[in-house]
């Protein structure tokens, strides 16, 4: 048990110390977060973005993929959705804990 709460502090102390560096906070999202995709006829990408106490928008992860001879075969929509899709389920573990309804 005690070393679990050490653990704890640690963690938190190293996520303080990214924050004050990068203006970016941990993966438990206190910030409004939201996420950009895009799908053209050969790939796919998306960004994870925060916004910081500076009210600027700063990455927090990327998506990219290549489509395959299947996906590219897709309606430009059912690209669309797929990349959606993919980044839900590639960020789920980021998402799930946000404070606050985040934006696609």
């Amino acid at each position: 048990m005690e070393m679990d709460r050490k653990a704890g502090r640690s963690i938190q102390g190293v996520e303080e110390e990214v924050y004050k560096r990068t203006g970016v906070s941990s993966t438990r999202f206190r910030q409004k977060i939201r996420m950009e995709v895009d799908a053209s006829d050969y790939a796919m990408g998306g960004v994870l973005l925060m916004e910081c106490e500076d009210g600027r928008w700063r990455l927090v992860t990327f998506l990219s993929k290549s489509l395959n001879e299947t996906e590219r075969n897709y309606e430009i929509h059912d690209k669309e959705m797929l990349v959606v899709i993919r980044g839900l389920e590639n960020w789920r573990h980021l998402l799930e804990g946000a404070k606050f309804k985040f934006k696609v």
